[in-house]
C-alpha cells in the first residue's frame, strides 16, 4: 500500500514539473509573440505615414502641374 502511494506521489510530482515546464515555455513564446506583434504594429504605422506623405506629395505635384485656368482647384 505504501509503495503504491509513493509511486502515485512521484508520478504526480513529475506531472506537476512537466506542466510547469510547459507553462514556462508557453509564457516565453507568448512574450516573444507579443513583442513581434508590437514591432509589426510600429512598422505598419511607419509605413502608413510614409504612404500618406507620398500620396500628399503626389497630389500636391499633380495640383501644381495643372494650369491655373484649367477649371480645377
Amino acid at each position: 500500500m505504501k509503495i503504491m502511494f509513493i509511486a502515485t506521489l512521484v508520478i504526480a510530482m513529475a506531472l506537476i514539473g512537466f506542466l510547469y515546464q510547459q507553462l514556462s515555455s508557453t509564457q516565453d513564446a507568448l512574450k516573444t509573440s507579443q513583442q513581434r506583434f508590437t514591432d509589426c504594429q510600429q512598422v505598419t504605422f511607419q509605413l502608413q505615414n510614409q504612404l500618406a506623405q507620398v500620396q500628399r506629395e503626389a497630389r500636391g505635384d499633380t495640383v501644381r502641374s495643372r494650369p491655373q485656368g484649367a477649371g480645377g482647384r
